[in-house]
């Protein structure tokens, strides 16, 4: 789907569907609706999916916590007749290994309203209690490590739920991260807020028709008030106190990343930024972002004079500390966990492994975010290396 890098997967596998919540042209539905199909789904007599992510590579636990915010100050931009804008917000931390217990993926709602949009047949054996159960290595309620430690936002592709970042969050938070994954509601497959309602995509069905400049300027204003509500006190959250709120960054994948690069000209708390194979909406002016920025995207795609024409305008517009890099192999989705949990229910996958995909990306992303908050250099930016030969450096 180059034609249009708007859309995060608009994929030709159930599967892809599924954990994209991008969907395949259906209508949204009711949560209601969604329950009785995925019902039907989970007495499928056929195999059953069992997927796992890969572990965390840092030296602490990831802890989390799912928590709801409600911004009065404004109406939902999708559904304005539903009221101020809600938020269902998944933290990950660093804790203490052994602490807490197992975090699932998503609710049964959540996974239920995938299921739905994406018309998983029942003899994929695919259910919500399977895609809710795929294993995370997050931990609810474990015990925090003491300190303090920046904080990155993450946000998906259009149509995702939070979750498809699940692998990056959980691995950041083991090197000394806080990171709040921001979802989209009534903008993606469904996230179960405060009042148990899981809301559908209000705006998929018609997505080609859609201003995505829109898009992330409301993702950007999402994402200033959670760092509004994480940095004023611990009502949003019980453990804010961990946050260092001098250091903040935020990345994205798709429009997730055009979302980064939004709320860096928006809200100058947001130090650091990374766009992962995103076209940005709208395209940074210069003088607009001084701050360290990272591109990492598929070769095909995002090389110079790539398909994507907003990243060379994009990267000469950047003012700061920047990297361009590439990933042979790649596709849209390899910077997720969509590949991953692709192969794990027996469906073809890209040249990269989706294992290699999440590997690089998480490496990638936290040297960035290391050099621009932590000060601390690592030779993986400097160039190309052995260990990455599908990495190629733009600049």
């Amino acid at each position: 789907m180059k034609s249009n890098r708007r859309i995060s997967t608009i994929a030709a596998l159930a599967l892809a569907a599924l954990v994209t919540g991008t969907g395949t042209g259906s209508a949204a539905t009711t949560t209601a609706t969604a329950t009785a199909t995925a019902t039907a789904a989970a007495t499928a007599p056929t195999r059953s999916f069992q997927g796992a992510l890969p572990a965390p590579t840092g030296p602490y636990a990831a802890g989390e916590d799912v928590i709801h915010l409600t911004d009065e100050s404004r109406p939902d931009p999708w559904v304005p007749s539903s009221g101020p804008r809600q938020l269902t917000i998944t933290m990950l931390y660093p804790a203490v290994p052994g602490t807490g217990t197992p975090a699932p993926y998503m609710t049964l709602a959540e996974a239920a309203g995938h299921i739905q949009q994406s018309r998983i047949p029942a003899s994929s054996g695919i259910t919500p209690q399977n895609v809710a159960a795929v294993t995370t290595h997050a931990f609810d309620g474990a015990r925090p490590q003491h300190g303090k430690y920046p904080l990155v936002l993450l946000s998906p592709g259009f149509g995702d739920p939070r979750m498809v970042l699940t692998s990056l969050a959980t691995d950041l938070a083991s090197h000394g991260y806080v990171v709040a994954l921001v979802g989209d509601t009534n903008g993606d497959s469904g996230e179960t807020l405060a009042n148990g309602q899981t809301p559908p995509c209000a705006i998929c069905p018609d997505a080609v028709h859609l201003d995505m400049n829109t898009v992330t300027a409301n993702r950007a204003l999402d994402e200033s008030f959670v760092i509004d509500q994480l940095t004023h006190g611990t009502t949003a959250w019980h453990l804010a106190h961990h946050i260092d709120k001098h250091e903040i960054g935020s990345a994205g994948h798709s429009i997730g990343g055009a979302t980064a690069a939004a709320t860096m000209i928006s809200d100058p708390r947001v130090r650091a930024g990374v766009n992962m194979d995103g076209k940005f909406y709208p395209v940074p002016m210069p003088g607009q972002i001084n701050r360290p920025f990272l591109m990492l995207g598929e070769t095909d795609t995002h090389v110079a004079n790539g398909s994507d024409t907003t990243w060379g305008p994009a990267w000469a517009a950047l003012g700061g500390y920047k990297k361009w890099l590439t990933v042979t192999g790649a596709n849209h989705p390899s910077f997720t966990d969509v590949n991953l949990l692709e192969e794990q229910a027996g469906f073809p996958t890209p040249p990269l492994a989706p294992e290699r995909g999440i590997e690089i990306t998480r490496e990638y992303v936290t040297a960035f975010f290391d050099q621009a908050l932590k000060g601390i250099d690592s030779p993986l930016l400097d160039g190309p290396s052995p260990d990455n030969p599908e990495v190629l450096f733009q600049d």
